[in-house]
């Protein structure tokens, strides 16, 4: 017995990364033990010039040897893949909380329309039915038992039904984080506080840098939308379908609500947020406690009088039509595609509209350029001289910041044995791994593509 006990603790696990390597898209991760194979997400990656070629490149495991999937959350970048790898021979199981399940099932179908090469399609609709079959729905909190491992989602607090997966096999305890929400969040409880992990891969976004308070950031909503009224020009928010919509939507009803601003049209043109926001309506237990009960006295939380949901391309094209002041909502949150492209192109050269950024802006994608001050930008292959204002809110952040994500370190330091930094650019993810090593003494790493470690 003693024999095969030591035996056993010697077992050699492997843990390879093949994407979210210095990038903050594409996330996806396995975990080898000697009796399984588990992949952690399979995501697009997104926003970079390569990006397609990396979407279609073969994995460089074979899918057909997986065991199980688990989806942190339903964010195109961490669930993208999971049909491609249906139609190259994945046939286990799937495993996220309900939410996630029902946020992907929109955003896969959505995403197989858009991710295509010109001979060949990313996936077919067969695929991602099967993918849809294979997935199962687990509550938070449970611990669940599969071929010698057992797994844990806890709250992350990022979007709706996103979840820290907890994995215990051959005694050794893994914690993976996916996006790691930011506190406090507009809707949702904070992250779960789990201190006795082994193993943290754990995302760094924003690894070297902090958000303004979440107060300042709805003043400067408020602000936006006084502004465009007294200019008479356009707001245009360019968000993320999955939870930035939401929360958008919400505040805009508090500040309406209280009077703080003039009713003026508000559009939401994309019927993926539209669709999401309905499953948002389906959960309000999710919510944490005081919009809970705010759900119950008022169970419109996100649609206001003025509002309007625009799903057809007859009807966003008539946005045009109506006269400013008005605000409209589209994706993708990025501009990286989407009706928001139709909308920049039509008012980024208006000196009184307003472009809102509420979210993150990967390398080099549009929204990123026009931050940094671009003034002539190419929209749908049309040359823009930018004359609107363009402003940003940072205290939206679905991440959190590097001091949230350092006290979480922090916290579990006592019995960290490694931590793996991923989903950031390269210089946060660098920063971050090394914050870990210099203040906290614990062995970190910020993989690099494919890079595969024994543990």
């Amino acid at each position: 017995m003693f024999l095969r006990q030591k035996l056993y603790n010697l077992n050699i696990m492997k843990l390879s990364f093949h994407g979210g390597t210095r990038r903050v898209t594409g996330a996806c991760y396995l975990l080898e033990t000697s009796e399984s194979k588990i992949l952690v997400d399979c995501g697009l990656f997104q926003d970079c010039e390569e990006c397609s070629d990396l979407n279609f490149e073969p994995f460089k495991f074979k899918p057909s040897e997986i065991d199980f999937v688990f989806v942190t959350h339903a964010h195109v970048d961490h669930v993208g893949r999971i049909p491609r790898l249906v139609k190259e021979g994945f046939s286990g199981a799937i495993y996220s909380t309900a939410p996630t399940k029902d946020i992907a099932a929109l955003i896969l179908e959505d995403a197989m329309r858009l991710e295509k090469r010109r001979h060949e399609d990313f996936y077919a609709p067969e695929d991602l039915e099967k993918a849809m079959k294979l997935w199962q729905s687990v509550p938070y909190g449970e611990v669940f038992s599969r071929n010698g491992l057992k797994f844990r989602f806890n709250e992350a607090g990022h979007i709706l039904g996103s979840a820290f997966v907890e994995i215990w096999a051959e005694e050794r305890h893994f914690l993976f984080t996916g996006d790691f929400g930011n506190t406090p969040s507009v809707l949702l409880p904070p992250p779960s506080s789990i201190k006795d992990m082994d193993y943290l891969i754990i995302e760094s976004t924003y690894g070297n840098r902090t958000h303004e308070d979440s107060k300042e950031a709805m003043v400067k909503l408020e602000r936006a939308m006084e502004d465009i009224v007294s200019r008479r020009g356009t707001l245009m928010i360019p968000a993320f379908a999955a939870e930035r919509t939401q929360d958008i939507l919400f505040l805009l009803n508090e500040l309406l609500l209280f009077k703080r601003v003039p009713e003026i049209p508000v559009f939401v043109d994309s019927p993926l947020a539209i669709s999401i926001t309905g499953v948002f309506e389906k959960y309000p237990s999710l919510y944490r406690t005081e919009i809970q009960e705010l759900f119950l006295k008022h169970p419109n939380l996100f649609r206001s009088r003025k509002l309007q949901f625009t799903e057809t391309v007859e009807e966003s094209k008539k946005i045009n039509d109506v006269p400013p002041p008005k605000v409209i909502i589209a994706g993708s949150g990025m501009m990286a595609g989407g009706r928001i492209l139709h909308h920049a192109r039509r008012y980024l050269s208006d000196p009184k509209s307003i472009l809102l950024i509420t979210g993150y802006q990967s390398g080099n994608s549009l929204g990123r350029r026009l931050l940094e001050g671009e003034k002539m930008v190419k929209i749908l292959g049309e040359e823009i001289v930018v004359e609107a204002e363009i402003r940003q809110i940072s205290g939206f952040s679905a991440h959190a910041d590097s001091l949230q994500l350092f006290s979480f370190v922090e916290a579990a330091r006592d019995n960290l044995k490694r931590v793996f930094v991923v989903q950031g650019e390269e210089e946060e993810s660098l920063h971050f791994m090394q914050e870990i090593k210099d203040r906290l003494g614990i062995e970190a790493e910020a993989p690099t593509p494919h890079q595969e470690f024994e543990i």
